[in-house]
């Protein structure tokens, strides 16, 4: 009698649920379904100084002009798959950036977070961070999904930074695989998976929390590190 062939664990074969365009509130942030309304912040906040190199990796921007935006912004609030928040901080009260939640697949239980675009006065604050850890979380608890998905161009350091402090575990590059703006990309891909996640979301709602912040707004501790292998070398 011949041996079964090796097969992954069963798992629960339910297809989740696809995320809804709600209002998501946290402490510093919050996310608005995106729509032409944010326009114009989105467009001040684009001009903030330093934003131009923001947009190098993204398949989209910078933008001639508002009307150019605007368009952008029509079409992107459109669409289902990504499905797109603008995000508020608290702190400016104006829409910074915005970012999705897209390549769903809910009978795989598979969803990534991605199309993240934070504008200089967004990038590396308290909101920011946030403003992930929202649409994460709701992805992993309130819809149950089983796999997290976190994907960069391979030449993004901080994209791939931004990965490896949440959390997600480097997969593997995929090489050649699109081309944008006219440029060859290889593809980095990371996850976090359903039994990895509960210490993730422990450890960022730690560092979000508000004892952790002094009196200027700074973090009195850095976000604990997962434990997973070093990533491999990305240029700066």
């Amino acid at each position: 009698m011949s041996e079964s062939p090796p097969l992954g664990p069963e798992v629960d074969p339910t297809p989740r649920p696809l995320p809804a365009r709600t209002l998501h509130r946290g402490a510093s942030v919050e996310l608005e379904p995106l729509h032409t309304r944010h326009a114009p912040e989105l467009w001040a906040a684009a001009q903030a100084p330093g934003a131009e190199p923001g947009w190098a990796y993204l398949g989209y921007g910078p933008f001639a002009d508002e009307a150019a935006m605007r368009r952008h912004v029509a079409a992107f609030a459109a669409q289902h798959d990504p499905i797109a928040w603008a995000v508020r901080p608290h702190r400016t009260g104006t829409a910074d950036g915005w970012l999705t939640l897209m390549e769903i697949f809910p009978a795989d239980s598979a969803i990534e977070i991605g199309h993240i675009w934070f504008s200089p006065r967004l990038q590396r604050t308290r909101a920011a961070t946030e403003a992930m850890f929202l649409l994460m979380r709701h992805a992993m608890d309130d819809l149950g999904y089983r796999r997290l998905v976190w994907k960069c161009h391979a030449l993004n350091g901080p994209s791939r930074n931004a990965a490896a402090r949440l959390g997600f575990r480097y997969e593997g590059t995929l090489r050649a695989i699109k081309v944008v703006k006219g440029r060859l990309r290889d593809t980095a891909q990371f996850s976090i998976l359903a039994d990895e996640w509960p210490a993730r979301r422990d450890a960022i709602a730690a560092w979000l929390d508000a004892s952790n912040w002094d009196a200027e707004g700074r973090p009195k501790a850095p976000m604990a590190r997962a434990d997973h292998p070093p990533l491999p070398w990305v240029a700066a």
